[in-house]
Parts: C-alpha cells; sequence; structure tokens
C-alpha cells in the first residue's frame, strides 16, 4: 500500500489497531478505519489508473502516427505492421484502464455507503458505551456466546 494515503482512526500501519475500542480488530473504529482506507485506495488506483490511460492513449497515437509516417517513407510494411499493432495494444491498455477506473469508482462509492450505514447503526452504541465508564464486553462476544445483552 501507498504512503501517500491519509492516516486513517483506528488503523496502525495499515492494520487494524487495537485501541480506541477496536479490539482484536473488530471494534467499530477498526472497522471504520479499514473501510476508510479502502475507500481511499480506491480513489488512490482510479488516479492512478487515469493517468495511465491518459499516458496509454498518448503512446497509442504517437505509435499510430509513426506507422503513418513509415508508411509514407515506404519502410519494410512488416515494421509498419508491428509499429500498428504495438498502438493497437497500446490502446488495449488504455480502454482496459479505464474499466479499472469504473470498478475503483464502485469500490469507492460501495465502501463510502458502507462506513456511512455503520455510522449510523453503530456510532450511538459506541458513544454511549466509552461514556458510560463500564467496562464493555469485546466486539463479538455476544455473538460468540449467543447471549444478548
Amino acid at each position: 500500500m501507498s504512503d501517500n494515503l491519509p492516516a486513517i482512526p483506528g488503523m496502525n500501519n495499515g492494520v487494524a489497531s487495537s485501541t480506541g475500542g477496536a479490539s482484536n480488530g473488530n471494534g467499530f473504529l477498526a472497522l471504520a478505519g479499514r473501510t476508510a482506507k479502502l475507500a481511499a485506495s480506491a480513489l488512490f488506483l482510479k488516479e492512478g489508473m487515469h493517468l495511465l490511460r491518459s499516458h496509454m492513449q498518448a503512446n497509442a497515437n504517437a505509435a499510430m502516427r509513426l506507422s503513418e509516417m513509415c508508411g509514407q517513407a515506404e519502410v519494410e510494411p512488416q515494421f509498419t505492421s508491428m509499429i500498428e499493432d504495438t498502438s493497437t495494444a497500446l490502446t488495449g491498455v488504455a480502454e482496459a484502464s479505464g474499466e479499472m477506473v469504473n470498478a475503483a469508482d464502485s469500490v469507492d462509492t460501495d465502501a463510502r455507503g458502507f462506513n456511512n450505514a455503520h455510522e449510523r447503526e453503530y456510532r450511538p452504541g459506541y458513544e454511549a458505551s466509552n461514556g458510560s465508564g463500564v467496562r464493555q464486553a469485546k466486539p463479538g462476544f455476544y455473538r460468540r456466546s449467543g447471549h444478548r445483552g
């Protein structure tokens, strides 16, 4: 993962922190941190894919121009054909990186949506349990034990 990503609460070097109520990585802050990091990573990927797409399309255009110039200069057809094939391959990479942009955008949107729903559902309980001064069960305890408090 890149060092260019923002710091996210509940995370420690890309691993869910066990501080701040995020015991064993299952806590409110750890899950919020992981989904926020997923969204940030998706945006980082999206930016990189935009740059790659632009670069590959520019190279594809340059290869096509070179192919045309080789044709005018009466270069051996096999070499002109190889340059045209390169242009086609570069265009394919540019198109595929565009598909990756769409996928990264979907991941970002879904992660943010999940984070917002998680925040709405669990923030009040998290705040109440932290403000109560009473030691709480570890996250997931009630699910494993079958007890519901």
